[in-house]
C-alpha cells in the first residue's frame, strides 16, 4: 500500500527494493515514530508515522483516498503533538499540497531534502 501510493503521487517507481522498505518501516521508522495503521477487512488502507513534533510519512491506499482516513489519521498526530507538527511533501504532489493546506499547514521552507531528488516543500502546523 505503502509503496503503490507513493509511486502514485510521484509518477516514478519507487527507488527502494521492497526488503529494504521491510527493513526500514521495522528497524528505523518504529524505532523513532508512532505508527498507526488503518485496516479494512484486514487490509492496510492508510498509515502514518509522527511524533510531537514531526510527521514522517503518510500514506493513503489509492483506492481508499478522498474518504476521511487521512484527516483522521492527521487528527490523531495533532492531538499527540506539541502544538506543533512539521512534515515535508513533494512538490509534485499537488494533492497532498491541497490536503494539507487544507487542514492548517502552511508552507516554510522549500527544497531538495530527499533521496529522490525531487523538490520538496516543508509545511508547519501550530495548534491556535
Amino acid at each position: 500500500m505503502w509503496r503503490n501510493s507513493k509511486e502514485a503521487a510521484l509518477g516514478q517507481k519507487e527507488i527502494h527494493s521492497f526488503d529494504s522498505h521491510v527493513d526500514f518501516l521495522n528497524q528505523i521508522l518504529a524505532k523513532q515514530y508512532q505508527v498507526d495503521l488503518v485496516l479494512m477487512d484486514e487490509m492496510v488502507v492508510g498509515m502514518i508515522a509522527y511524533n510531537e513534533g514531526e510527521i514522517s510519512q503518510l500514506y493513503i491506499h489509492i483506492d481508499f483516498q478522498g474518504n476521511g482516513i487521512g484527516q483522521a489519521l492527521l487528527a490523531r498526530a495533532k492531538e499527540q503533538s506539541a502544538g506543533r507538527l512539521i512534515l515535508y511533501t513533494f512538490e509534485v504532489n499537488k494533492k497532498a499540497q491541497r490536503f494539507y493546506e487544507k487542514h492548517g499547514f502552511m508552507i516554510i521552507g522549500r527544497g531538495y531534502e530527499n533521496e529522490e531528488d525531487l523538490p520538496d516543500i516543508l509545511y508547519e502546523w501550530k495548534n491556535t
